[in-house]
């Protein structure tokens, strides 16, 4: 009988002392990247937006730099924001230089942006000179 306690005692400090090294972790600061949270809001991080501040459009590594949105975006190649904030290219056109061209046919944007046919070519599907 008394080894029986013992063994519950032994067992009982075995789960306290789990218990207070799982909330003791919580409490830490994370090691790594795959340790913090999604929300940056939750650790107290303010998020800055190019409303408020748009030179953040121009740091290296932004996806353009021109704010729309509250986005940082590229109006010379963005087909949601083509030549300015809002203009949509409709289905099957690009983006190049602001202005919404199809490249099926465009012989200035053959293909894609700046792929210019020659004098003699025309751009047909796509192609300089297709057949």
């Amino acid at each position: 009988m008394k080894s029986l306690k013992t063994l519950f005692l032994v067992a009982l400090l075995m789960a306290l002392a789990i218990t207070l090294s799982a909330t003791s972790s919580e409490t830490e600061e994370p090691k790594s990247l795959r340790e913090t949270s999604r929300f940056l809001s939750q650790n107290g991080r303010v998020a800055l937006t190019c409303d408020k501040n748009p030179k953040i459009c121009l740091i290296k590594g932004s996806s353009g730099p021109d704010c729309c949105s509250n986005k940082c975006v590229n109006f010379s190649t963005d087909r949601l924001n083509c030549g300015r904030c809002g203009k949509k290219c409709s289905f099957g056109k690009i983006c190049c230089e602001g202005k919404c061209v199809n490249p099926k046919t465009n012989e200035k944007h053959c293909g894609k942006c700046g792929n210019k046919c020659n004098a003699k070519g025309s751009c047909v599907y796509g192609m300089c000179s297709y057949a």
